[in-house]
């Protein structure tokens, strides 16, 4: 298990921005380097789904709803992974956590919510 620590998250308008930071504590460098990390999101009522993901090796994926809004970025020095979010729309509100996919671990979340 790894511990993921999120911050970041607030209220904020339409058109906005907002960069969410997760954390690997506990994990020195060379492993972090390895890790597959994730955002994933949980809106109101819905499932949690991905928004985006990064490989070891740097490849990002992204949700369609993210794609040229979101940028998830990860600085091993750091051991933290980043998403950065622009344009956001009310549509955007929810808990985002933080994920590493080999071993399943998740973060506590962080609240982001979107003016209506």
């Amino acid at each position: 298990q790894v511990q993921l620590v999120e911050s970041g998250g607030g209220l904020v308008r339409p058109g906005g921005s907002l960069r969410l930071s997760c954390v690997a504590s506990r994990k020195i460098t060379s492993v972090f380097i390895t890790y597959h990390m994730a955002w994933y999101r949980q809106a109101p009522g819905k499932e949690r789904e991905l928004v985006a993901d990064i490989t070891g090796g740097g490849i990002r994926n992204y949700a369609e709803s993210a794609k040229g809004r979101f940028t998830i970025s990860k600085d091993n020095s750091k051991k933290t992974v980043y998403l950065q979010m622009n344009s956001l729309k009310p549509e955007d509100t929810a808990i985002y956590y933080c994920n590493e996919r080999t071993t399943g671990s998740w973060g506590q979340g962080t609240q982001v919510t979107i003016l209506s």
